[in-house]
């Protein structure tokens, strides 16, 4: 898998000439981007990831465009609608901002339940339906969403079964002293540095390297790793709610493409551990018990993870 290896690093050297300290959250935008998933960002306001969409849109020559959620949104605000033109006396559909290659939707739970649905379609099917028809979207399609968890104020919790649409969840976190003292001094120009990355890939490459994704070996071992994990989400202590099928195809596809981009073909059980959390955390659902003792999600994960013996493999020529 050295194409996608190389591939890969060409991608991420590109978005870290503004994303800066943060190749392994630009690791896991291309884990979900290979896999055609999307992913959910749960983080304060102004740690850049305005600027990692847009720089990863530059950097595949794609599409970008940001939905700003606000209570008063609605989903032809997001998807598009027909405007009456009275030169030709006909309606002409007008395309919303979901028709990109990469769409940033910004603090979503801030929008109603009803236009966060509108993105439900969109994520797991590459395309819309509006007013009696179906419209595809473009290829590849990747949906950043943002979740606001500090204000609750004006806000609608995303449902846990929305949040199951996600491929992988993910905490950027503040970046360190060093770096953020680069971020000033790189942003005190005028220009902002996002307008100078250049395209070093296209769409039709990324078609193929999701198609070459699918190939990477999984062990019966690894593979039982994975399936041993899951259950034992269902049934730890606190748990309402376990891990989905979908997780398991998750972790499974995702662990595929993290081999893939360090230019393996097969896949370790180390590969499984470092998406662990980014596949769990959302999915599982605490009981009202664990809830009130503090428990978190993030805490039941790494309990998961350190009752599952790792598996041995061995050494592949």
């Amino acid at each position: 898998m050295t194409t996608i290896e190389s591939w890969a690093q060409q991608v991420i050297s590109s978005v870290e000439q503004v994303f800066l300290g943060k190749r392994e959250v630009i690791e896991q935008f291309l884990v979900a981007l290979l896999c055609r998933g999307h992913v959910l960002i749960e983080d304060v306001p102004g740690l850049g990831k305005t600027i990692a969409a847009r720089a990863l849109a530059a950097s595949i020559g794609g599409l970008f465009s940001r939905v700003q959620c606000t209570p008063d949104l609605l989903p032809t605000d997001i998807l598009g609608v027909s405007v009456f033109n009275p030169q030709d006396g006909e309606f002409h559909f007008r395309q919303g901002p979901i028709h990109a290659n990469v769409v940033l939707v910004d603090e979503v739970n801030r929008a109603t339940p009803r236009t966060q649905s509108a993105l439900l379609q969109a994520m797991a099917e590459n395309q819309i339906s509006v007013e009696g028809r179906t419209v595809p979207l473009p290829d590849p399609f990747f949906v950043m969403a943002t979740e606001n968890p500090v204000e609750f104020e004006g806000t609608f919790p995303l449902p846990e079964a929305q949040k199951d649409r996600f491929f992988l969840s993910l905490h950027v976190g503040y970046p360190e002293r060093e770096v953020e003292k680069q971020i000033v001094e790189q942003q005190r120009r005028m220009t902002h540095p996002v307008d100078d990355i250049k395209q070093v890939t296209d769409p039709e490459t990324i078609r193929t390297m999701q198609e070459a994704v699918l190939s990477v070996f999984v062990d019966e071992t690894v593979f039982d790793y994975m399936l041993n994990l899951v259950e034992a989400s269902r049934q730890a202590p606190g748990v309402r709610i376990g891990v989905s099928p979908r997780g398991t195809l998750a972790l499974y596809k995702g662990s595929q493409a993290l081999a893939a981009l360090h230019g393996r073909d097969f896949v370790l059980p180390d590969d499984v551990k470092r998406l662990v959390h980014g596949v769990f955390d959302k999915r599982i659902i605490l009981n009202a018990d664990a809830q009130i003792k503090g428990l978190s999600a993030e805490a039941v994960v790494d309990r998961v993870l350190g009752s599952i013996p790792v598996p041995l493999l061995e050494r592949r020529s």
